[in-house]
This record gives structure tokens, sequence and C-alpha cells, in this order.
């Protein structure tokens, strides 16, 4: 397994309104609860991880935050306004796992093609063509600029998604697995970049994963299992609190007492 060095420490602010901001969230698919009551916070300006195994929930609440996802209770505010509200479309990034670019389109096409949406008129050109240079740049593909999509390599297309989602600076982005299929170099250097953006931009991020070294990367973790929440802490405040050495084994740590708990109750119910 990968060793991450810890990630620059937190940016130090004042008091802010949270980015995200759930009370007893809930969805659920047919008969199957997917989230179960969720209480949690993004704080603004920072990198919080969301990490848990395949399958816990990740991207479902992903999807809520976005506004994307159907059968939720509770409340969701993002960016001071109800989930999925219009006035958030430019002002959140998402990147699914799976790239969403043409294949039969450069890198440059696809983002001219999306820099256009976002920013649309012939006075915007200029402006337009400024920021598809920086966010090509932003993920390291200058290089491969008049490439088509379809020809490059998987990790290369979840760049084009990312760089996509970096375009008009958003004050939010919801990154999913975005350094699933990445050698180390360009993970390090995915990570740098995020630290940038957090630290020089002001932005926050949400970044999901289930590599679990990834929480040393973080300012704040929420980690989950079972579509609950088991944490929602700093990276050095769960190891203080469980003893452990390592987030993993932190994280480890909480399942056990979940289940302990679990299991405890269903005794006493019987």
């Amino acid at each position: 397994m990968m060793n991450y060095e810890p990630g620059p420490p937190a940016p130090q602010r004042a008091p802010a309104t949270p980015a995200v901001r759930a009370e007893n969230l809930t969805v659920t698919r047919g008969s199957r609860t997917v989230l179960r009551s969720l209480d949690f916070t993004v704080p603004p300006g920072q990198i919080t991880g969301l990490l848990g195994p395949s399958g816990c929930g990740k991207s479902t609440l992903m999807r809520t935050i976005v506004g994307t996802q159907a059968k939720v209770t509770g409340t969701l505010e993002v960016l001071g306004h109800p989930a999925g509200a219009a006035p958030l479309r430019s002002r959140i990034g998402y990147v699914t796992q799976a790239p969403s670019v043409y294949d039969d389109l450069t890198v440059r096409q696809n983002l001219d093609y999306f820099a256009a949406i976002l920013d649309p008129g012939r006075t915007a050109a200029e402006r337009r063509h400024a920021n598809v240079a920086r966010a090509i740049a932003d993920v390291d593909l200058t290089s491969h600029a008049d490439a088509l999509a379809g020809n490059l390599s998987g990790g290369q297309r979840n760049r084009v998604s990312l760089a996509v989602a970096l375009l008009g600076t958003p004050e939010l982005l919801v990154l999913d697995e975005p350094t699933v299929g990445l050698d180390p170099v360009l993970r390090r250097d995915l990570w740098t970049l995020f630290h940038t953006i957090a630290a020089e931009r002001g932005a926050t991020l949400l970044v999901s994963s289930h590599v679990m070294d990834e929480a040393e990367r973080c300012h704040r973790l929420l980690l989950m299992r079972e579509g609950q929440l088991l944490a929602d802490d700093t990276p050095d405040a769960l190891r203080t609190r469980t003893g452990a050495e390592t987030v993993e084994a932190a994280f480890l740590h909480l399942v056990d007492e979940a289940t302990a708990a679990n299991t405890h109750e269903k005794e006493t119910t019987r």
C-alpha cells in the first residue's frame, strides 16, 4: 500500500457558513435505504475526504449534493441553497466515476464545447480561451490538447473530465474517485493540485475514495460504511480518538465498534 505524506494543514479562517450542511439526510431506492439519517457539515475552503468501501453510499451522497438524486428526505444545504437549486449550477463542478467526455473530439474541443455552455456569447471568446488553456494545464494535458479523447488512456480521460469541472473556477468541486486508474506520480500531482485549488482559489473540495491512505491528504474526513457515517472529523482527531497510527486503522477500529454496538442492540431487543 502506498503511504502518502500528510497534506498541508487546513487554512486558518474565521468561522464561516458550511459549504454543505446535512441534517437527517436519507435516501431510499425501492425498499432499500441507501443513506441513513446523515448529519454532517463540509467546511468551506478545505478538502474533505469521503471515504469508505465500494458500495457504502459515497456516489449516492455525491449525487444528492449536486442535486441529481431522487427520493431524498431531510435537510441538505449547498453553498447556502437547497441542493439542486438553479443558482448552484454554475457554482459547482462535478466529476463522476465514468469520464464525461466526447471521444470524437480532441481534449481542447471538449473543453471549448463545455466552456461555451458555461460562458456563452462572442464577447466571452477570449475569456473562454484563457479558461480552457488554464484547465488543460491544471491537469497536465497540454501536450495532449489536440489528441482525440477516444485515443487517450483511461486515466487521461478522467483528467479531461476534471478539466471540464475546473472551467469557470467553481466554488465547490465534487470529485467521485478522481484518482482511480492513475499511476502514483499522477495521483501525487492531482493531490497537489487539489491543495492548490483550496489554498489559492478558496474552493471547497469533496473527494471520494475507497483508498484509505488518501485520507492522509485531506483536511477533514467523512468515514462511511453501509450508508451510515462512522465519523466526521480531522485525520489527527480520528487517530487520537481511536489510538491508531493511521486513518485506515482508525476506520477499522470504528467499524469494529459499530459492529459490536449493533450486535449488542440486537441481543437486547430479542
